[in-house]
């Protein structure tokens, strides 16, 4: 019984770093702020738009895709200004290939909402 109760207070321990690591990200990052707002806007679209649950699945799936990579996008400018506060070639190179997956991910909501929201509007 020991190590299951071990093993649930460290999950908790996890969650709660987790949600305070979230609520940071939304407090500081205004990247993730205009994100956010985003997914406000386009959660309230889908309740007027009654859209199905599938539609409800993949929209939920992009708003939580580009708010994951936002989030990893700031962890690792993060610790590239750390390593090397001054401008550096290769700590460049990282900040610009963490953004890229930021636009590849926000190019993808942005194809998943026409998907589904392109028939509700022609």
């Amino acid at each position: 019984m020991g190590n299951i109760t071990k093993f649930i207070q460290g999950r908790l321990r996890g969650t709660k770093y987790a949600v305070k690591g979230a609520l940071l990200l939304l407090k500081t990052e205004p990247s993730i702020q205009v994100q956010a707002g985003i997914g406000v806007v386009m959660t309230i679209a889908g309740f007027y738009f009654e859209i199905t649950a599938t539609e409800w699945i993949l929209q939920t799936f992009a708003i939580g895709l580009i708010m994951s990579i936002e989030g990893l996008n700031t962890a690792a400018e993060a610790i590239a200004d750390f390593v090397h506060p001054d401008y550096h070639d290769k700590i460049g190179f990282i900040k610009d290939v963490a953004a890229g997956a930021v636009f590849i991910a926000a190019v993808t909501a942005v194809i998943i909402g026409g998907i589904i929201y392109l028939p509700y509007l022609l």
